[in-house]
């Protein structure tokens, strides 16, 4: 069995900001089975013109109002699929090795 996919999956509204500043050490994680979200609560500030331009790798969804925090999430989830969810703000700074950790605890204690 290989490992669990993972869906890293940050919700941005008018965060271009914080996307330049920490998406890169995201997309620098060394878990190797995981995919890098985006979902757009209806920015006004470019965000997803930037992401398209200069993170192609990260998948995009666009949401076509702003739903607020927690059902913004929960929009976006509904388009998601993986084992694993891990919901990032767009405003924090990772380790390369921070989601190794995270999923043999979870694997290792299915309670």
């Amino acid at each position: 069995m290989g490992q669990p996919s993972v869906a890293i999956v940050i919700l941005n509204w008018n965060g271009k900001h914080h996307l330049q500043q920490f998406l890169p050490s995201v997309l620098a994680t060394t878990y190797s089975n995981h995919k890098v979200i985006v979902a757009d609560n209806a920015s006004t500030d470019h965000s997803v013109d930037y992401l398209t331009q200069n993170f192609p790798q990260v998948e995009l969804i666009i949401l076509k109002e702003n739903h607020g925090f927690a059902k913004g999430y929960n929009e976006a989830l509904k388009q998601v699929n993986a084992d694993y969810y891990m919901l990032l703000n767009s405003d924090v700074e990772v380790h390369t090795d921070w989601l190794n950790s995270m999923v043999e605890l979870l694997e290792n204690d299915k309670s």
